[in-house]
């Protein structure tokens, strides 16, 4: 492209982004104003405040929300990705009576919107004695509708692998697990990171679940801890409350920008791109 085509694409981008930066300046901007400053015209603070965010940890127990948030999220992570691989990788090598019929059947989970099962799921989980613990916020994402997404994934991109790897590998005495370990999991690396980063997005945003099985502060996840951030009167603090969005927001973003092009090559080598 000519110099003069490549800064007019380059003016067209900019323009096109400010509606997707622009919020997220305002609300790190906004956090050091004062709360009476939060809706006024101008786009940067009259006088920056620390204050709210030191308020973010005196008036709850943020550190350990933000803990909560980050380990469950791991977890989930690494636990939809263990499963996900094995379920794929039988979905797509695997022969066996009935294969389509129940991937049909595993993939009609996609179908089922969350809030409709979300009241058996909690009477299942409070007859075990689970609810206002983290286990209804590991078990059920690991097993729900993302868990089988990433199970789709998974098998798009084994059915990929040439059949002529897994020959060469019997060829050379290895059994099924020890295919799959060393030559399959290696190779999905790219699906692999896709996976990783959309569960942790998803686990990390999590909030209807934990609304409805979470009732102690000290176990709250970052979601539901952010709407809690009013004064005695139950008046909104949105200085304090864009200060705790910020911390929760900005470490994803980082993450994000960090790993969008192995997020990008593991859609296109699953065939879901574009």
């Amino acid at each position: 492209m000519s110099i003069r085509t490549r800064l007019l694409l380059y003016g067209v981008l900019l323009v096109l982004c400010v509606p997707f930066v622009f919020p997220t300046w305002w609300m790190i901007t906004s956090s050091f104003k004062p709360n009476a400053e939060i809706f006024s015209p101008s786009l940067w603070p009259s006088s920056w405040s620390l204050e709210p965010w030191r308020q973010v940890f005196t008036m709850q127990p943020f550190a350990q929300q933000y803990f909560n948030s980050a380990y469950i999220a791991v977890v989930v992570t690494l636990g939809t990705l263990v499963v996900a691989s094995m379920a794929g990788y039988a979905f797509a090598r695997i022969r066996f009576r009935g294969q389509n019929v129940l991937f049909l059947l595993v993939l009609t989970g996609l179908l089922i919107p969350s809030e409709v099962t979300i009241v058996p799921l909690f009477r299942i989980l409070n007859s075990l004695g689970l609810v206002d613990t983290h286990w209804p916020l590991i078990l059920v994402p690991m097993l729900g509708p993302s868990s089988v997404l990433a199970t789709f994934i998974m098998r798009q991109f084994f059915i990929t692998l040439p059949g002529e790897l897994e020959e060469a590998a019997r060829m050379d005495g290895l059994g099924r697990p020890a295919i799959f370990r060393r030559i399959a999991l290696p190779l999905a690396r790219p699906a692999l990171g896709a996976v990783a980063i959309f569960t942790f997005l998803h686990s990390w945003n999590l909030y209807l679940e934990p609304v409805v099985y979470i009732s102690s502060r000290t176990k709250y996840t970052l979601p539901q801890a952010l709407t809690q951030f009013t004064d005695a009167y139950q008046g909104q603090l949105w200085n304090v409350q864009l200060s705790a969005a910020s911390m929760t927001a900005i470490p994803v973003l980082i993450v994000f920008v960090l790993a969008q092009r192995q997020f990008i090559e593991g859609l296109a080598h699953t065939g879901l791109k574009g």
